[in-house]
C-alpha cells in the first residue's frame, strides 16, 4: 500500500483565500503531500484589509488536533496564526501529547495589509511554550522585533537575532530578511549546531505577495514531512516561493495585494 507524506497546518482562515490555512493547503496539494487542517480563527479578509477576526474556542481547537492526529497523524506540523495565550498553550499541550515532531513555527502577528493579528500579551506565551517545541522558526524582521523586544534592521542584527532566539528555540532559526532595504532578499537560517546558511534571492518587484510567509513555512512543513533535513528543506521552499511570486506577478486579483501562484507548475 501507498503512504501520504502527511501535513497538517493549525492556523487561520483567510476567507480571501492568498494566505493562512488556504495557502498552507495549496502549498500542501502542489508539493506532493496530503494536506489537513485545524482552524484557530476566521478572518473576514481580502487583499486590502482585515475586517474582522473570530477566535475559535481553545477547548474546540484541542479536539480538532486529537481527531486528526489520533486517527491520521502527521509527518510534519505547521503552525501559523494563533491569536491569543490560552490558543498557544493548548497547541503547545496537543502537540506534546501526542508527541509531535518537524513543526514549523510561523510566528503569525500582521498581516500584510498591516492588520493585527497577535494579542500583546501572546507574545510572552508564544516565547515560553511554542517555541521550545518548534523545529525551524519563520519570522520575519517586525515579528523578529516583537519577540525580542528591540530592533533589527541590518544583516549583522540579522544575526545577533538569530543568536537570540536560539535561547527560546533549540531548533533552528530561520529570519527572513525581505524587510530589509536591499536589491537582494536574504534569509539567515541558523542551525542547532550553531551553523549559519544564508539563502539570497533576487527581489521580485510584484504587489502580488499575499501570503508568502504562509506559503514558505508551509512549503518548508512539506519538505519535511518528505524526509529532507531542515536546511535542504528550507532551499527547496525558497526555490519554490521564488517560482509562486514571479508567476504570480502578471495576475491581476483584488484590488490589494494579490496571492502568489501556489499551481504555477501545473497550470497557467
Amino acid at each position: 500500500m501507498k503512504t501520504y507524506a502527511r501535513t497538517l497546518t493549525i492556523a487561520g482562515s483567510d476567507s480571501g483565500g492568498g494566505a493562512g490555512i488556504q495557502a498552507d493547503l495549496k502549498t500542501f496539494s502542489a508539493l506532493g503531500c496530503f494536506g489537513m487542517s485545524v482552524i484557530t480563527a476566521l478572518t473576514a479578509q481580502n487583499t486590502r484589509a482585515v475586517t474582522a477576526i473570530q477566535s475559535v474556542p481553545p477547548a474546540f481547537i484541542a479536539e480538532q488536533m486529537r481527531a486528526v492526529l489520533s486517527d491520521i497523524g502527521a509527518d510534519a506540523i505547521k503552525i501559523g496564526m494563533l491569536h491569543s495565550p490560552d490558543v498557544i498553550v493548548t497547541v503547545a499541550s496537543v502537540l506534546q501529547e501526542f508527541d509531535a515532531t518537524n513543526i514549523v513555527l510561523d510566528p503569525v502577528m500582521v498581516a500584510k495589509s498591516g492588520d493585527k493579528l497577535l494579542q500583546d500579551e501572546a507574545v510572552a506565551a508564544l516565547k515560553s511554550t511554542l517555541l521550545p517545541l518548534a523545529t525551524v522558526i519563520t519570522p520575519n524582521l517586525p515579528e523578529t522585533e516583537v519577540l525580542l523586544g528591540h530592533p533589527v534592521e541590518t544583516w549583522l542584527a540579522m544575526e545577533q537575532a538569530s543568536e537570540e532566539l536560539a535561547q527560546y528555540c533549540p531548533g533552528a532559526v530561520l529570519i527572513k530578511g525581505g524587510h530589509l532595504d536591499a536589491a537582494q532578499s536574504p534569509d539567515l537560517l541558523r542551525l542547532p549546531s550553531g551553523e549559519q546558511r544564508v539563502f539570497e534571492t533576487t527581489r521580485i518587484q510584484t504587489a502580488n505577495s499575499h501570503g508568502t510567509g504562509c506559503t514558505l513555512s508551509s512549503a518548508i512543513a512539506a519538505g519535511l514531512a518528505k524526509g529532507l533535513a531542515v536546511a535542504e528543506a528550507v532551499s527547496a521552499a525558497k526555490d519554490y516561493l521564488t517560482g509562486a511570486l514571479q508567476a504570480g506577478a502578471d495576475y491581476r486579483l483584488g484590488n490589494g495585494h494579490g496571492p502568489v501562484h501556489h499551481f504555477y507548475e501545473f497550470w497557467k
